[in-house]
């Protein structure tokens, strides 16, 4: 009997070692991970002074976030995790004002604007 809680106890500690994340395989596929609204330089290039909020929504699809506390400020939010583990994470931001485009701010900057 002895032989086989042993059995037992090596094979439990055999699948908890191969399922903690703590170590690393080589040879395990890890993938990016990315979050949020995929945001583009050229997207934001097309961004013009006195936009509707629905061409806005058109060129840079739904924001992730719309304040409750101030409806006239949508803000994108990409974030991206490494096979690695190492994350960087990405913000835009556009103003308005009633339903028109006033004012963009973030990490990228439409060209030509004031």
């Amino acid at each position: 009997m002895p032989s086989v809680v042993r059995i037992l106890l090596i094979a439990g500690l055999v699948s908890l070692i191969t399922g903690c994340s703590l170590f690393k395989f080589p040879g395990v596929h890890r993938i990016q991970v990315q979050q949020g609204n995929i945001i583009t330089q050229e997207m934001v290039d097309q961004l013009k002074p006195g936009m509707t909020r629905r061409q806005v929504r058109f060129v840079l699809g739904t924001p992730l976030v719309e304040d409750t506390f101030n409806p006239n400020r949508w803000d994108y939010i990409n974030r991206i995790r490494s096979p690695k583990g190492e994350e960087s994470q990405k913000r835009f931001t556009v103003y308005f004002n009633g339903d028109l485009l006033i004012a963009t701010s973030g990490d990228w900057q439409p060209v030509g604007w004031p």
